[in-house]
């Protein structure tokens, strides 16, 4: 009978802050009345330009949206909506060994993202993020570039989702 408790209030509570609309498990808080996303192709503005880059990384921001709130995804001004470039995309040497060559090198990109919302002008905001991945100068770029693009660009995504919908 205790089992049943605890199980009613677990299944109550789940559905009390879901069916508000303003939180989600994955801890993003969005309001009821926004219904759409929208994300616009991010351009390659860096220096140095990969092919991919700008494919891979707004389908990731696309991404993260569907799988973790219930925005649908609109083409052009939804409720929320990103836009910007992708403004570096640099490999620089690190950890110079005593013979002056880089034992490490480093990728970093750099993406400059203007978001807005037609519900709550407050949290509109342009700022730029940047991550990196270091990676042994004995490695190839070619061989490892498309790897370690994929895993900077989640971490980018994941830091603008957290900055435009989650309130820590």
């Amino acid at each position: 009978m205790q089992l049943f408790k605890y199980l009613f209030l677990f299944i109550s509570g789940s559905v009390l802050l879901t069916a508000c609309g303003i939180y989600s498990f994955t801890g993003a808080s969005i309001p009821t009345e926004a219904k759409t996303v929208s994300v616009q192709y991010f351009n390659n503005k860096a220096a140095t330009i990969h092919p991919n880059l700008s494919q891979v990384f707004t389908e990731k921001l696309k991404d993260i949206f569907i799988e973790q709130t219930n925005l649908t995804l609109s083409e052009n001004d939804g409720d929320l909506s990103f836009t910007g470039y992708i403004s570096k995309y640099q490999i620089n040497p690190m950890a110079i060994q005593s013979n002056e060559t880089a034992g490490q090198n480093r990728l970093t990109i750099e993406v400059n993202v203007t978001f807005k919302s037609t519900i709550d002008s407050k949290a509109n905001f342009e700022q730029t993020f940047s991550r990196y991945r270091n990676y042994n100068s004995s490695e190839n770029i070619s061989e490892v570039e498309e790897t370690l693009i994929d895993e900077i660009s989640k971490e980018l995504v994941e830091d603008i989702f957290n900055k435009s919908v989650v309130n820590w």
